[in-house]
């Protein structure tokens, strides 16, 4: 029998009838456009279709998508002055979530860092998935895989912390957070598993909040109990993690590619640290992880935690 996906159907049913307003910027080629249709149809909030009126009315006609049910806020066709415009809408209150559009990542999240925009917070801006797969009995959060290239340890503090207060608006009380790197000992010449170390211990002082952090662990101990038993970790973490904090982007991107096209998972990700979660897609992503972002991005900016 196939996977349904239970987990990510779930979140999409939690979110369908939704009052949260999306920004949509420059959904200007048909998979983008009819990914906000589609969430839009399914009850995931109302949206707004932020870029040139006339380029994406064409892309509707050619593609038979329907945008009744859309609010169109032109804007000249560029990609950086639609997401400036998706920007101010959030700074007016007339949206509490952005989705990227069909345009490039370096674009939209160029616009979103900057201090003009009026998006950020105290926090460093990370990126989070969430997986659901068939050989994991919970799902499972992956950060950060997209933003941060080779953070440093107050950097993965607040990508943590990002990932914490997510798990939180899903229902998870208590996140059980695995450091990852090749080793699950300290060793000087690695210096993630000093990180790791540096991390659980500013858990343990109260700088990292809401969850439980251990590590270094490696991957298999990490996901593994049987793993952990053989190499003798004692551990509240390891072998039921809720969430995983890479080394570094090359680690993360890796290994979210494996578990999607060899695990068979399907995934959802948010932009976290932003005043207002950003809906990050993918030109390569399925329907359903789209369908799932959506979800996910609407629930976090109705739940969220205070700033």
């Amino acid at each position: 029998m196939s996977y349904t996906y239970p987990y990510l159907n779930g979140l999409i049913d939690q979110a369908a009838g939704s009052s949260i307003t999306i920004a949509v910027v420059y959904p200007c080629e048909e998979v983008s456009l009819r990914a906000a249709i589609g969430a839009s149809t399914r009850g995931l909030g109302k949206l707004l279709l932020v870029g040139p009126r006339e380029r994406m009315t064409q892309v509707a006609a050619a593609g038979g998508i329907d945008l009744s049910g859309a609010t169109l806020v032109d804007t000249p066709d560029d990609p950086v002055a639609a997401a400036r415009e998706a920007a101010a809408l959030v700074g007016q209150g007339q949206a509490q979530a952005i989705m990227k559009g069909s345009l490039h990542t370096d674009e939209l999240m160029g616009v979103l860092v900057g201090r003009e925009a009026g998006l950020r917070t105290s926090r460093r801006i990370s990126h989070v998935f969430l997986f659901d797969m068939a050989d994991m009995p919970k799902p499972l959060m992956l950060t950060d895989c997209v933003v941060n290239i080779a953070p440093d340890l107050m950097v993965k503090r607040d990508i943590v912390q990002n990932a914490i207060d997510l798990a939180h608006v899903v229902g998870i009380a208590k996140p059980l957070v695995g450091i990852l790197s090749a080793t699950e000992s300290v060793n000087p010449a690695i210096p993630g598993t000093l990180d790791a170390a540096a991390l659980c211990k500013m858990a343990d002082r109260g700088q990292i909040t809401g969850g439980v952090l251990d590590g270094p662990l490696a991957f298999d101990n990490a996901i593994s109990l049987e793993s952990a038993r053989i190499k003798k970790i004692h551990s509240p973490v390891a072998g039921h993690p809720d969430i995983l904090l890479v080394p570094n982007l090359e680690t993360g991107n890796t290994l979210y590619k494996s578990l999607v096209y060899l695990g068979h998972a399907e995934c959802a990700g948010l932009v976290l640290g932003t005043r207002v979660p950003v809906i990050l897609t993918s030109r390569a992503d399925s329907p359903f992880s789209r369908l799932a972002s959506v979800a996910l991005g609407v629930l976090f900016a109705a739940r969220k935690p205070a700033a």
